[in-house]
C-alpha cells in the first residue's frame, strides 16, 4: 500500500481527502493526515479505515522528516509560506511535492536541484491558481494549434457566496482566508496591458476601477483588477497580446462599499492601534474621523465618506453594526486590517446551512484566418455543505488527480512547475466534469474595447 502524505487539515483540505478516499481501492493507497491540530485531522478522516492521523507540526524537523520520509508522495495544503520546509525535505528524501499555492522564489531556487533528481514539484494546482491555468491554457494551445494568433486574454475567478444563501446587503460572505480579503490588493499597483497600452491602478483607486462581467444563470458581477497580470505573459505564451487582464469577481456594488474602508484606512495593515483590546466598535469607526465637540459619528462618517443617509452604502455600514458603543473589538494591539476583520467575520461568516460558489470567467481573442473571433468561457461551482465546500471542491480535486498521476507515473516532467502543459491539464479537466466542475464555452464576435462596458 502506497502512502499519501497530506500535511494540513484545513477547509481546502475536505474535499482532497474525500477523493483520495474514494480512490483508495483502486489506487491502493493510504492517507497520512498530518496537522498541529489533531482534532482538525481527526474531523476530515472521518474514521475512514484507509486514512491514518497523525499530529504534525511542520517546523518539528524530526516528525516531518519522519512522515515525508515514509511518504510515496508528499502533498503540502499548508499556508503558502510553510511549502518550503516540506519542499527542502522533499528534495532531501527524494519525493515528489503537490501544493495549490503560487509558486514562492524560494520554491523556484529549488528547481534545478528538483530537475536533478527527476522529481515533480506540481504546484498552483488549486482554483485560482490552478482552474484558471488549466481552462485557459486548453483553448489558447487549441487556439495556436490550428494556426490562430493570440490577440488578447482576460480571466476572473471570484469566491462568492451562493444564491440562495446571499442574505446581506454586501451580496458576500468568507468563503476563504478572511485575512486575504481584508488585506487584498495591497503593495504594489495592479498592472495589466489594455489595448497596448500599460495601465496601473494604485490601491487607494482599484476598488473604483472595474468592469462588469455577465454570466449564465447567475447574473451581473464586477470584476477589479489583480496585482500584477503582466507576469502571465510568459508563462501563457503571451508575450505579444494587446491586451492582458487578470482580475478578482464580485457582486455589483460590493467595490463601492469596500473602497469606504480603503478611504477611511480601515484595511491598513501596517500599524498597531492603542487599546484595541477593549475598543469598540463606534471608537473604532471614529478613531479614523476628524475631532467634533458635537457632531456624532455616524454624521462624521457620512460627511467624510460624501454619502447620504439614503445610500444603500449607509445601509451597508449599519449592517455591519460598526456604529455599535457595546462589542469590543477585544483583540490586543491589532492593526485596523485585525480589527476590520474581526467586525466582518460576525457578519460575513457562513452559517451552518449557508452555500459558497467559485464563478470563473475567461476571454479569448484571436485571430484565425484573417478574422478576428472572440471565444468565452464561464464556470460556477456550488458548494454541497460547510464540509464540501464549493472552495474546497476546486481546490482539493484536482490537487487529489494531479497527486494520483504523478504517484502513477503518468504525469513524469520534472521540476517546479505549474499545470500549464496538456499532459497535466487535458485529464484533470475531463476528470473535473465528473465533478460538475464544468466550462461553457461561446463564440462570440471580437470586441476590442465596449466603452458602456470598461471602467477600467
Amino acid at each position: 500500500m502506497r502512502n499519501i502524505l497530506i500535511i494540513g487539515a484545513g477547509k481546502s483540505s475536505a474535499s482532497l481527502v474525500k477523493y483520495l478516499q474514494e480512490k483508495s481501492k483502486v489506487e491502493n493507497i493510504q492517507i497520512i493526515l498530518g496537522d498541529i491540530i489533531l482534532k482538525e485531522a481527526e474531523k476530515l478522516a472521518d474514521n475512514h479505515p484507509i486514512t491514518k492521523v497523525i499530529k504534525l507540526d511542520v517546523f518539528d524537523q524530526e516528525s516531518r522528516s519522519e512522515a515525508i520520509k515514509n511518504a510515496a508522495i508528499v502533498i503540502s495544503m499548508l499556508p503558502a509560506r510553510f511549502h518550503i520546509e516540506v519542499a527542502k525535505d522533499c528534495v532531501k528524501f527524494n519525493k515528489n511535492l503537490i501544493t495549490p499555492s503560487y509558486v514562492s522564489d524560494e520554491m523556484w531556487d529549488l528547481n534545478e536541484e528538483v530537475k536533478e533528481k527527476d522529481l515533480v514539484f506540481m504546484n498552483e494546482i488549486g482554483v485560482d491558481p490552478g482552474i484558471d491555468h488549466m481552462s485557459a491554457m486548453n483553448i489558447i494551445d487549441r487556439i495556436k494549434d490550428k494556426g490562430g494568433k493570440m490577440l488578447s486574454f482576460e480571466s476572473f475567478t471570484g469566491g462568492l457566496v451562493a444564491p440562495e444563501s446571499d442574505d446581506n446587503l454586501w451580496n458576500y460572505k468568507f468563503t476563504w482566508n478572511p485575512r486575504n480579503v481584508v488585506v487584498a490588493g495591497q503593495g504594489k499597483p495592479a498592472e495589466f496591458i489594455q489595448e497596448g497600452e500599460y495601465k496601473y491602478i494604485p490601491y487607494h483607486r482599484l476598488f473604483r476601477r472595474t468592469e462588469f462581467i455577465e454570466i449564465e444563470d447567475f447574473g451581473r458581477f464586477e470584476a477589479l483588477a489583480n496585482r500584477d497580470s503582466l507576469k502571465y505573459g510568459p508563462i501563457y505564451g503571451l508575450e505579444d497580446v494587446k491586451t492582458l487582464y487578470r482580475g478578482t469577481l464580485r457582486r455589483i456594488g460590493f467595490s463601492r462599499g469596500w473602497n469606504m474602508f480603503v478611504q477611511l484606512g480601515m484595511t491598513d495593515d501596517s500599524y498597531q492601534m492603542k487599546n484595541t483590546e477593549n475598543m469598540s466598535y463606534r471608537d473604532f469607526i471614529n478613531s479614523f474621523l476628524p475631532y467634533s465637540p458635537t457632531d456624532s459619528v455616524e454624521l462624521k462618517t457620512r460627511f467624510n465618506l460624501n454619502i447620504e443617509q439614503d445610500d444603500i452604502m449607509w445601509d451597508k455600514l449599519v449592517e455591519l453594526d460598526l456604529f455599535n458603543p457595546n462589542k469590543k473589538i477585544g483583540i490586543k494591539n491589532a492593526t485596523p486590517a485585525q480589527a476590520l476583520q474581526k467586525i466582518l467575520e460576525e457578519k460575513w461568516t457562513l452559517k451552518p446551512e449557508d452555500k459558497d460558489m467559485v464563478v470563473m470567467y475567461n476571454k479569448f481573442g484571436y485571430e484565425m484566418n484573417g478574422e478576428e473571433k472572440q471565444i468565452e468561457t464561464t464556470m460556477v461551482s456550488v458548494g454541497e455543505n460547510q464540509r464540501y465546500t464549493a472552495m474546497a471542491k476546486t481546490v482539493g480535486y484536482p490537487v487529489g488527480m494531479v497527486t494520483l498521476r504523478v504517484l502513477n507515473g503518468e504525469i513524469t516532467t520534472p521540476g517546479v512547475q505549474r499545470p500549464i502543459n496538456k499532459e497535466v491539464y487535458q485529464p484533470i479537466l475531463k476528470e473535473l466534469e465528473e465533478y460538475d466542475i464544468v466550462f461553457r464555452e461561446y463564440q462570440s464576435e471580437y470586441a476590442s474595447y465596449n466603452p458602456n462596458n470598461v471602467q477600467r
